[in-house]
């Protein structure tokens, strides 16, 4: 392996990584590539963003603006192009690909993936791999057709939404067109379509954190979590899992993340009964359930991304402790946000927070997150509920 050159921030020589969308994720991102001094330009469609707060600099557009999207990537020039939500103008990231340009993994994972019907007929239909029932739909007529096709219950979800918007789950055929226009409302880019999935009875439910680098793939432990409206509220990390299922979900995400090419860290998700396997979904980037790899590994998946994407090696990944995540929810619509933080929680060895900085906030909007070690994963997951629950979200302005 030849060396890797790294030159300073700001001068000639050094490493430009444009991060597309700002949130948390992209957040911790950008300062792990800062650690290896890599100059970071973070863009979204609104001002202070989470990660525009640590960047070297940003930029407010609209990414499914194709022109000011290649505007942008030509005044920049970035050496490392690196998507982290779902409205982005892909094909225009596969114009700038095929000009020359790095997309993290690559152009052509990441429009598969924030579609979810390109990526489930990739895994269904090309791969063959296991996943629940389903069927896509464009219209009101098509939805019905497709939601009696399935049967309920089912769970409806966008073709592209993030962080669980729009998802809901259907137990009553008569209400089924609720479910539809909920879907609609929480759909992001340009798809007005949806999937029906039919609902799997499942023990766990899991994200595979999986590296593809110079040196091959490597996993991350198995991390379990538990979702509220299609978005995590907890995780923890590991999720005692069988040998024979580990082994069956590690093979799955290898031939997936395979099939999409390039480096980087994917979060690939599970749905486990008993010893039956189901691939559920997938993002090409850290994962927010792998939050809890800040206080869990020695490398947290962010560190992963950023070594895997410059090229450097990935090391045996180690787990130092069971560990826990907990989000921190907003109540109300507001601006300007405040938090009144109980001290007590955090006296407890091996717990910490992380406040995202976001400018604004809604009902159910992800502002924090409560971090926690344990001797278990319980005895994690109770303490970082605890600094969770400390923690209250108030605004300036409402």
């Amino acid at each position: 392996m030849s060396k890797l050159e790294i030159g300073t921030p700001g001068h000639s020589g050094a490493i430009r990584l444009l991060m597309l969308g700002s949130g948390e994720l992209g957040k911790e991102v950008l300062l792990e590539a800062q650690r290896l001094g890599v100059e970071t330009i973070a863009v979204d469609r609104y001002e202070g963003a989470p990660a525009m707060q640590v960047a070297h600099r940003h930029h407010v557009i609209d990414m499914q603006d194709a022109q000011a999207l290649r505007d942008l990537v030509e005044q920049e020039k970035p050496d490392l192009i690196v998507p982290e939500i779902e409205a982005i103008s892909t094909t225009t990231l596969e114009e700038l690909e095929e000009a020359g340009h790095n997309v993290i993994p690559t152009a052509r994972a990441t429009r598969l993936t924030m579609d979810r019907e390109d990526i489930r007929r990739v895994v269904a239909e090309d791969l063959g791999l296991r996943t629940s029932p389903y069927a896509f739909a464009g219209t009101k007529e098509e939805f019905l057709a497709a939601v009696d096709q399935i049967g309920v219950p089912c769970v409806v979800k966008p073709v592209m939404s993030s962080s669980g918007k729009g998802q809901s789950m259907i137990r009553d055929a008569e209400r089924a067109l609720d479910a539809w226009e909920y879907a609609m409302a929480g759909s992001r880019g340009k798809a007005q379509r949806v999937i029906v999935e039919g609902f799997v009875d499942f023990d766990t439910e899991i994200t595979l954190l999986t590296v593809r680098h110079e040196g091959g793939t490597s996993f991350c432990a198995p991390i379990g979590h538990r979702q509220e409206g299609g978005d995590y509220m907890e995780s923890w990390q590991p999720e005692p899992l069988a040998d024979s299922v580990l082994k069956e979900c590690q093979k799955m995400a290898e031939q997936v993340t395979d099939e999409l090419g390039g480096r980087g860290l994917f979060g690939v998700e599970f749905f486990i009964d008993g010893e039956t396997v189901y691939f559920s979904e997938l993002s090409p980037r850290p994962h927010d359930t792998g939050m809890v790899t800040m206080v869990s590994q020695e490398l947290s998946e962010f560190a992963l991304h950023v070594r895997a994407i410059l090229g450097l090696p990935i090391p045996q990944i180690t787990q130092l402790t069971p560990a826990a995540s907990h989000v921190i929810l907003a109540s109300e619509d507001g601006t300007a946000p405040s938090f009144s933080v109980d001290p007590e929680p955090l006296r407890t060895p091996g717990t910490t927070l992380r406040l995202f900085g976001k400018p604004t906030t809604r009902p159910g909007r992800r502002m924090g997150v409560a971090l926690a070690r344990g001797e278990s994963t319980d005895q994690a997951r109770q303490r970082a509920e605890t600094v969770a629950r400390g923690v209250t979200v108030s605004n300036a302005e409402s």
